[in-house]
């Protein structure tokens, strides 16, 4: 926008921001000319609503005259845990650069006055991959670690590719040639950590600016991995109105309210002169209203003179509003055909190990079996109310007195069988060797109490009441069921935890477990 003097281009640059590092610098540049900056995305889960937060900062950049590149960061979407397959990294990137265009336009942002760039058409040059090993020379993995722990997927055993997510970003800011970086507060780490390695590398320290984190509708950060938490840029109004109508809205609360955030944040930054938020409600409940800046909403809400019912029905009429053209871009037979193959709808595993129901196990009782000499008949308490008799033939391998009020992992959703006049009634886990001359019982964390319920990590279903034995479903799960290097019982990589998180183990490694 032409005729703007310095301090207004810096306070659109600025305002909602939470913070800036390297204003000196910022107020340096404005007054001699525009500020580059560039904006980059990891393109992974569906763009959801709270992309309107920093679409809305972008338009206030374009307004101050700024350069404005948005990167589809492809290749960070991969090496941050794999979040997209490389078979569909080109597909995600055209969605992503599809939906945040039609975004752009729904708001009126000019999309000729912006560069669009994909990560991966300057990330694999030689030059790039030079500087890539020359970062890695003065980086340790602690400050890798450090750097992405706000933005890259933490696992307890980190891959390589996560640990060069940061150092990739930051020399993004060298490569697109920008004055500045734009994100959320959440990237602050990778922020200072970029500030202090590229200058090892003889480029300059660039300006950064963070926009605050907007809560999700049930409070937290809006997610793309967690369904309720956002509201999906094609959802239907129905699917708008049913997920607003869940968000976490307490009366009085302005705290962790994403409904407020995506006003202040989004809404009142795309009002035009004269312009408010307005509130259409029945004359006994106050009548309609217009809030012509966000503090007075604010104060409304917070003494309790603007019911959440009020406040939601007034957001889903400007979400919309913002969807609806959007939506309608979407109707065409090319883009839902590229919204269908960037995220293809998973097939449910049949037979993933969620459909177990493994559970903790108090031993309350061990007696030989009057019948059988090589099986034990437990009494074991699974948080049921009584007892269950599980047969084990555990007889050759450990001893009574062991087995007797210890901790054990049973497999609950067996069909109970008779055996040697006996009904069992599910099965106690052990490891075995090769030779089957040692078998034992999992190890159970002391901490875990009887009748709580094992998962597989990454598994989240429903175990079934009852196994079809007919479906062999037990015997085509317990090959990939074992111990593995260390001794952690796993289901191909997947660890078998509490709820807690803690593992559950053997002494005996890479062995099988039934």
């Amino acid at each position: 926008m032409s005729g703007l003097t310095y301090e207004e281009k810096k306070e659109l640059i600025t305002r909602n921001l939470q913070e800036v590092l390297g204003e000196d610098k910022l107020d340096a540049i404005l007054k001699e000319r525009d500020l580059k900056i560039y904006w980059g995305t990891a393109t992974t889960g569906r763009p959801h609503v709270a992309y309107f937060v920093p679409m809305s900062k972008i338009a206030d950049f374009l307004k101050a005259g700024c350069e404005v590149t948005i990167l589809f960061a492809d290749l960070h979407a991969y090496l941050d845990n794999m979040k997209a397959p490389w078979s569909l990294l080109e597909l995600r990137a055209q969605y992503y650069e599809a939906v945040i265009k039609e975004m752009l336009s729904s708001i009126g942002v000019p999309l000729e006055r912006l560069k669009f760039v994909k990560g991966t058409d300057y990330q694999l040059s030689r030059e790039y991959s030079l500087d890539v090993y020359k970062l890695s020379s003065v980086v340790t993995q602690h400050d890798a670690r450090k750097a992405g722990a706000e933005v890259v997927k933490q696992v307890e055993y980190p891959l390589l590719s996560g640990l060069l997510y940061p150092g990739l970003q930051a020399l993004d800011e060298e490569y697109l040639k920008v004055d500045a970086q734009f994100g959320g507060v959440d990237q602050r780490k990778i922020f200072t950590f970029a500030e202090k390695s590229l200058p090892q590398l003889g480029y300059e320290k660039r300006i950064h600016l963070m926009n605050p984190m907007v809560p999700g509708l049930a409070g937290g950060k809006m997610s793309s991995s967690e369904e309720d938490s956002k509201i999906d840029l094609l959802d239907t109004p129905a699917d708008v109105k049913k997920k607003l109508k869940k968000a976490f809205c307490e009366p009085g609360n302005v705290k962790d309210n994403g409904l407020l955030s995506f006003v202040q944040h989004v809404l009142f930054s795309l009002f035009k002169e004269g312009e408010g938020f307005a509130v259409s409600r029945a004359p006994e409940n106050g009548g309609d209203k217009i809030f012509n800046n966000y503090e007075d909403l604010e104060e409304e809400f917070a003494s309790n003179k603007l019911h959440p019912a009020d406040l939601k029905a007034t957001v889903e009429k400007y979400i919309n509003q913002l969807l609806d053209p959007i939506r309608k871009a979407f109707e065409s037979s090319q883009l839902q055909k590229l919204c269908s193959a960037a995220y293809p709808i998973a097939k449910k595993e049949q037979d993933g190990p969620d459909r177990l129901d493994i559970r903790v196990g108090k031993v309350l009782q061990v007696s030989r079996h009057p019948d059988a000499e090589k099986l034990y008949i437990l009494q074991i308490d699974l948080g049921e109310g009584e007892a269950r008799t599980i047969i084990s033939g555990l007889v050759a391998y450990v001893t009574a007195e062991q087995l007797d009020q210890s901790l054990v992992a049973v497999l609950c959703n067996l069909k109970p069988s008779k055996m040697r006049g006996i009904l069992s009634e599910g099965m106690v886990l052990c490891t075995s060797n090769a030779a089957h001359t040692t078998v034992e019982p999992l190890i159970v964390p002391s901490s875990a109490a009887a009748g709580t319920r094992l998962a597989f990590q990454g598994y989240n279903g429903q175990p079934e009441e009852q196994l079809n034995p007919k479906k062999k479903t037990w015997e085509k799960l317990f090959v990939d069921f074992k111990t593995n290097d260390d001794g952690v019982a796993v289901w191909k990589n997947s660890f078998l935890l509490t709820p807690n998180g803690e593992k559950l183990t053997s002494r005996l490694a890479n062995c099988c477990i039934k």
